[in-house]
């Protein structure tokens, strides 16, 4: 048997035998991670940092600070969540009780990504354990540092038959998705999500998916540009656009769009200084094979902004592409990365129309004030998640669902939406012994006459 193995089966064990049955041990362990987080928040940010380049600020409002959220939030409302929910009776159900149990899975997966190394494997983990479950979690190996980091948090909080963490690269994944879990849970690109969910259909295991692609940004002729232009920076620039949720193009009302371009000049130079490269707060990209990618899809456009880059330090500056159009090839995959193209547009119908012609977006970002604008884009575009008047920030509250549609993803999580994804919801009806219908069985005179009347 290999380590693996040998790691999932006594997982499997662990929760048959009913450890982690118990919501008051459940909140315990909650309790003791975020401890175990807070004394290691030195060596979280040197971690982010070394990996992608993650100023202070940006790591712990991103990854820390989420993680830190989604406990409290969660274990504040768990006893509720996890109590046995009444539901009405039916007509032809009288003196029976109807109840909705929630109950862990058993063993699950979490597969993390690199680009939110940190949040994206212990806010799903959260939930994971919330539900009751066992986990398995496979950092990523682009981020080694955070994941040793993760692993030292893990063992000190889990013994290795509740939580453990498995390190290594595409032959762990492999191995990793040919064990018998109850449950998959997968942050990551479009192509390794294909992966996953074949590998999950073969033994009949439900998942999540968190994708991602190519999210838009509409900014309407009566925006107001100059917040516009701050909100579309901080959400594209943020981890030097590696975020699964950044605007991936904008289109700009043509009437706006050298506004907008002023206005973003203005806000990348009061973001990230006159030489964007040199500052501590621009991320980098997080190896040479991401990087020379990005490099590559610079040609066709117009770089209007920025377009320079350093190999060494592997970062690029935020950049804004004119003159996109959907022939390029950068605007024929997702970016994950600092690059921005513009398109333009007269009327709502060509962006709705271009938009719909494509997979579905994870995310869709609206500045305007017309809210007739606003409710025929939300109406007619179908996608994940998204804001009006600003970007990322939806993703930041635990009262939201997160997760995809279509190509985007399957599922959601944060808040109650974590517990749920990782519980199964037990259906119970509880019969009575007081008195039976005898209209029911077979024998019964009359029966269907009455069948009928129930069921009308």
């Amino acid at each position: 048997m290999s380590l693996i193995a040998g790691i999932v089966g006594k997982q499997r064990d662990w929760h048959a035998a009913g450890n982690t049955r118990r919501v008051e041990d459940r909140i315990r362990r909650l309790d003791l991670l975020k401890e175990a987080v807070k004394a290691r928040e030195r060596q979280v940010m040197d971690a982010l940092r070394i990996d992608l380049g993650k100023s202070e600020r940006e790591a712990y409002m991103t990854e820390i600070g989420i993680v830190y959220e989604e406990i409290r939030f969660i274990r504040k409302r768990l006893r509720k969540w996890a109590k046995p929910v009444k539901v009405k009776t039916a007509m032809t159900h009288i003196g029976s009780g109807g109840y909705i149990v929630s109950e862990p899975y058993g063993t699950v997966l979490i597969v993390a990504p690199f680009n939110y190394p940190f949040q994206l494997a212990l806010s799903p983990l959260v939930g994971a354990i919330a539900a009751g479950n066992t986990a398995v979690l496979k950092p990523s190996e682009l981020t080694p540092r955070v994941a040793a980091v993760l692993r030292e948090i893990v063992e000190a909080v889990f013994p290795p038959e509740y939580v453990a963490t498995v390190e290594g690269g595409v032959e762990a994944s492999k191995e990793l998705l040919e064990q018998p879990f109850d449950y998959i849970f997968f942050t990551g690109s479009v192509p390794v999500g294909k992966v996953v969910m074949e590998a999950a259909a073969k033994r009949l295991v439900p998942v999540t998916l968190e994708l991602g692609g190519k999210s838009p940004c509409i900014v309407h002729r009566d925006a107001d540009v100059k917040l516009a232009a701050k909100r579309i920076v901080f959400g594209k620039f943020m981890n030097a656009g590696q975020t699964c949720i950044a605007p991936d193009y904008v289109y700009v009302h043509r009437d706006r769009k050298a506004a907008l371009l002023e206005e973003l000049r203005a806000a990348i130079s009061a973001f990230y200084g006159p030489r964007p490269i040199e500052s501590e707060e621009l991320g980098k990209i997080v190896n040479e094979r991401h990087f020379d990618r990005l490099v590559g899809l610079l040609g066709g456009a117009e770089a209007v902004i920025g377009g320079d880059y350093d190999r060494e330090s592997l970062k690029i500056a935020p950049t804004v592409l004119d003159h996109a159009d959907w022939s390029l090839p950068v605007m024929g995959e997702e970016i994950f990365g600092p690059l921005l193209p513009m398109l333009e547009y007269s009327e709502l119908d060509e962006v709705i129309a271009e938009v719909n012609a494509r997979p579905k977006p994870l995310a869709l970002y609206m500045f305007t004030r017309d809210k007739a604008a606003e409710n025929r884009v939300i109406e007619s575009i179908p996608f994940g998640g998204g804001c009006v008047n600003d970007t990322l920030m939806h993703i930041a509250t635990p009262y939201l669902p997160f997760g995809g549609v279509g190509s985007s993803g399957i599922g959601s999580y944060h808040g109650i939406y974590s517990f749920r994804t990782f519980s199964h919801q037990k259906s119970v009806l509880k019969q009575t012994v007081r008195f039976d219908f005898p209209f029911r069985y077979p024998s019964a005179k009359n029966g269907l006459a009455i069948l009928r009347k129930l069921f009308r």
